[in-house]
């Protein structure tokens, strides 16, 4: 894995964990909110993330994994290491109270607060959902980063699918602090540092983990990706898409995102 192969990973990584500050834009400058597109979107991304996860990033998990432990044994590995990336991101979800997860997100739209108890809590939930974010996107970053360290293709994918997941993720952030201290800038700084956690992430995992890569290694922690990918998908990106639209919208932006995904596979082979 060369220099370039780094500085690209990192720059992905940057690029997913910074478009919560994309989100707390749209939420500024939008004059109407538009749930249909939103609900399309993680509908999207939520089939990319599912189709590079089975096709594409198991496969390559037990392919690294059999090379140095037979085919049986390899494939024992990777299907364990895929149940150990989901139980990792489900205890995260576990620790974080649901009701400032935002992958627990009932409701983006937030009532402006009337009187300072009511601003006190909105203030309350912005910092907990700006807390609660930073913890989710460690482990997505160390996912993104390590996809594209290995197959920069995949990497983009799978970084375009976390931004736009990490969109209603920077409103969930932004609107209730900006309600509670009328103050934009505020808001927009706290969602942007919330999302700043994926790339350090990356980078803690990253040297963390550096002297130990090999293919063995490689394939335990591209499966573990794999699972992490699937469970953000069916915990968090379909459940938001349906509650921000129709439930057909949602299945056609999984399947538009899947049938995406497969074609550029098949064209960038």
């Amino acid at each position: 894995m060369g220099q370039g192969n780094v500085l690209l990973a990192l720059g992905l990584t940057i690029f997913a964990g910074l478009s919560t500050s994309v989100g707390s834009l749209m939420a500024f400058l939008s004059k109407k909110f538009n749930p249909v597109f939103l609900c399309a979107s993680l509908g999207f991304s939520a089939g990319v993330m599912i189709y590079v996860s089975f096709v594409e990033i198991f496969a390559k998990a037990h392919a690294s994994l059999s090379a140095v432990h037979g085919n049986k044994t390899g494939l024992w590995i990777t299907v364990f290491a895929f149940f150990s990336g989901i139980a990792l991101i489900a205890l995260i979800d576990k620790l974080v109270p649901s009701f400032e997860n935002p992958h627990e997100m009932k409701n983006i739209d937030v009532i402006e607060s009337k009187d300072d108890k009511d601003s006190k809590k909105l203030h309350r939930m912005g910092l907990f959902s700006a807390l609660a974010i930073a913890i989710h996107n460690f482990p997505e970053g160390l996912a993104t980063f390590m996809a594209a360290m290995h197959d920069p293709k995949v990497g983009v994918s799978i970084a375009v699918a976390i931004a736009i997941h990490n969109i209603p993720e920077g409103i969930a952030v932004s609107v209730p602090i900006y309600y509670a201290t009328k103050s934009k800038k505020k808001a927009f700084w706290l969602s942007f540092l919330s999302g700043l956690s994926e790339p350090v992430g990356a980078i803690v995992g990253y040297f963390l983990l550096r002297s130990f890569i090999n293919d063995s290694m490689f394939g335990v922690i591209f499966s573990a990706v794999a699972g992490i990918m699937v469970y953000i998908s069916l915990d968090e990106l379909l459940p938001t898409a349906e509650e921000f639209g129709r439930h057909h919208i949602a299945i056609g932006g999984l399947i538009g995102g899947m049938a995406v995904m497969a074609v550029s596979l098949v064209l960038f082979a």
